[in-house]
């Protein structure tokens, strides 16, 4: 078999997990509303693929032409375009199928033709008082520069102003970003029915209400339409700018890149399709969408629910870890043995009180954390400028190149200096994506240090939808190794070595394959041998040559890949012993595991580092070591919960069919609803053990 075959393109990989994205959407027992906020879901990942993955390739192919090569990206793009084109085509038919189901719970998304004379008054008064004094129509001519103007992610209304044979073309853009997506519009007493109508129909309905008075015209035109730019953005590294200067002018460069998607309301005039496509440049390599009246449905995330309970899943209420029961404070809890977080099953409070006892905690000497992405309002960021005002140290790594947050992380870094935090942004090119939290405290005359080895971000709002782990501990060999990772952060040239943690780009590489290295020597010995592996994404085509080199030892191979995976499973003498499941469900599963049998003494690792080149070798991540026998089996248990799964798991195959795992005459387990059932139980049993001794 040539070496080709044994990867799929990781951008191929990717579309089909979109696949599994849109197949919740299909779910008939999925919640009807979840199953619309799927749509939006996958929207909003369509929308990412192309900033990304559609952008890079497309790159690859105009740097291959100047240079005069020639590789295979123009045959991969035509292979995205195709299967992106099938995508929107089933998401089409959804979209349709959903209008129905919710008619039939009495609910209507109506356009601005299905208004009733009652609604049709109210929605002039909600236009000229709510939507007008954000309408602010720009004129499309030689003058203005359509690249430059538009921007990325947001819907417009491309109107056609039609007067004796003469148009002109006039922009209109939604303005979600003031105004809701969804509006509900009132129905008469006694009706069942509610009817929500979207802010695009408003301001179509009410058209002449813009432009009377100001043009004359005898009909206007009105086409959705919207613009998908290149994510990429370039870093000259100049030394007399500092990076939050380079990062601010390339976060600028991003707003005016180059499209590579545009979508348009496909019976849009061919003659205002040509303009804006000439206006645009959009060229052969671009991908140009006939769509329907409405785009930018990632606000389907958001959709309301306006009817029953039961069109929503019911709530998975958090709940507070028993190991932090009967301690007079958070350090005392941690001191006394390492804690295991998963959420969203558990709060993502502890951190946050954690943080907060920290800030004004007298023996707290200094706080030190990574920051990747964080919420809007993050109480922890807030206690972490109250600590300076208490007296800490505080020193906060803040990634500026974390893709999509950049304008936030920006702000935060000001917002951070101006309170006298110290503010560190790390080695240009090297992006840190691990997720430390490490803090000293003086205790009898003796430094003690706690710290949070995670698997995401610390972001309050994603901890409640994102499944992953946080590891706190005070044990010297871990606390110690994370204070060195926090030294090699602010200067990465300096020696260092770690011998607990796995630490990217010091030593992933070496230590992962040795990993898998010492298993593929324990099959070959006849000894106990298994890999269990859990991440987003796995494209490293020297981890998967290692994993294949593990199956043909005979090495039992066992992974959870919730995104992309190059890896091609089931092929005879290759990969026969590799079984790959994909999850998707209400949580997005986010954490990275790795268990290893190793002959009978199991060894565990939460990670912040997914399997591609770039997690491994370009950024700094950290794979931490699960020590206390309680919390390995605690993990051990989780996947194997994974993998009995019969609802939401999918199995990953060579040809990408997403085909459903088959339940035969096995019950039905749901994994995550399993998962929240086990740790619940847990948590039960350890607070009837606390009470027992008690007493």
């Amino acid at each position: 078999m040539s070496a080709e075959k044994l990867y799929i393109e990781k951008e191929l990989s990717w579309l089909s997990f979109n696949e599994r994205v849109l197949q919740e959407a299909a779910d008939k027992t999925v919640p009807l509303i979840e199953r619309i906020r799927f749509l939006g879901i996958f929207s909003n990942n369509l929308d990412e693929f192309y900033k990304v993955r559609f952008a890079d390739v497309k790159r690859r192919i105009l740097i291959n032409q100047e240079r005069g090569g020639n590789d295979n990206s123009k045959h991969l793009l035509s292979k995205m375009q195709n299967k992106a084109l099938k995508l929107n085509q089933d998401f089409d038919s959804l979209y349709n199928e959903l209008l129905l189901e919710m008619a039939r719970r009495h609910i209507f998304l109506v356009n601005e033709q299905q208004l009733n004379e009652h609604q049709e008054k109210w929605i002039k008064r909600y236009f000229n008082k709510e939507v007008l004094p954000h309408i602010t129509p720009i004129l499309m001519t030689d003058d203005i520069d359509l690249i430059q103007f538009l921007k990325d992610e947001y819907s417009y209304l491309a109107v056609e102003i039609k007067n004796n044979e003469q148009s002109q073309y006039a922009l209109i853009e939604i303005p979600t970003d003031h105004l809701p997506r969804f509006v509900m519009v009132p129905e008469q007493k006694g009706k069942r029915r509610k009817t929500l109508i979207l802010i695009d129909n408003i301001i179509r309905y009410c058209l002449d209400d813009i432009f009377l008075g100001f043009f004359e015209y005898e009909k206007l035109g009105c086409y959705a339409m919207k613009m998908t730019r290149d994510a990429e953005y370039d870093l000259g590294y100049e030394v007399e700018h500092s990076l939050l200067e380079q990062m601010s002018a390339g976060v600028n460069q991003r707003l005016t890149a180059m499209p590579v998607r545009f979508i348009y309301q496909r019976d849009m005039p061919e003659h205002m399709l040509h303009h804006l496509r000439d206006a645009l440049q959009i060229s052969n390599y671009d991908s140009l969408i006939p769509g329907g009246r409405y785009h930018n449905f990632k606000d389907f995330i958001g959709f309301p629910n306006v009817g029953r309970d039961y069109l929503e899943n019911k709530p998975l209420p958090p709940f507070t870890c028993a190991d932090f029961d009967n301690f007079a404070n958070n350090f005392d809890a941690i001191k006394a043995k390492d804690i295991l977080l998963y959420y969203p099953y558990h709060t993502f409070d502890h951190i946050t009180e954690l943080v907060r006892q920290a800030s004004f905690d007298p023996k707290v000497l200094n706080i030190k954390i990574n920051i990747y992405r964080v919420a809007k309002n993050s109480r922890l960021m807030s206690s972490l400028m109250d600590a300076v005002h208490n007296g800490k140290n505080v020193t906060v790594v803040v990634e500026l190149q974390a893709r999509f947050d950049e304008e936030a992380n920006i702000e935060w870094s000001k917002i951070l200096t101006e309170a006298g935090v110290h503010v560190v942004f790390g080695a240009p090119g090297l992006k840190i994506h691990s997720k430390l939290l490490l803090i000293s405290r003086k205790e009898n005359d003796k430094i003690e240090r706690y710290a949070h080895i995670g698997t995401g971000n610390f972001h309050e709002k994603t901890a409640r939808i994102y499944t992953d782990f946080s590891l706190l501990t005070c044990k010297p060999e871990i606390v110690n190794e994370v204070r060195n990772v926090f030294g090699y952060i602010e200067n990465p040239y300096r020696p260092v070595q770690f011998d607990h943690l796995i630490v990217s780009p010091q030593n992933s590489r070496a230590r992962l394959y040795g990993l898998l290295d010492r298993e593929i020597d324990h099959a070959e010995q006849g000894l106990k041998a298994s890999i269990t592996l859990k991440v987003n994404n796995l494209v490293d085509k020297g981890l998967i040559n290692r994993l294949y080199k593990a199956n043909n030892a005979g090495v039992k191979i066992r992974m959870i890949i919730r995104g992309m995976c190059s890896l091609v499973p089931g092929i005879p003498g290759v990969s026969e012993n590799i079984e790959i499941i994909s999850i998707v469900d209400r949580f997005l599963e986010h954490p990275r595991v790795l268990i290893l049998e190793n002959n009978g003494e199991s060894e565990v690792y939460i990670s912040s580092a997914d399997w591609m080149t770039r997690n491994i070798d370009n950024r700094i991540e950290v794979t931490a070591p699960i020590h206390d026998s309680r919390l390995k089996q605690r993990i051990i248990d989780i996947m194997d919960i994974h993998f009995t799964d019969t609802v939401k798991a999918r199995h990953i195959d060579k040809e990408m069919t997403n085909n459903y795992v088959p339940r035969g005459n096995r019950k039905k387990i749901r994994s995550q609803i399993a998962i929240y059932d086990y740790l619940k139980q847990i948590e039960k049993r350890t607070r009837k053990q606390l009470e027992h001794n008690s007493q």
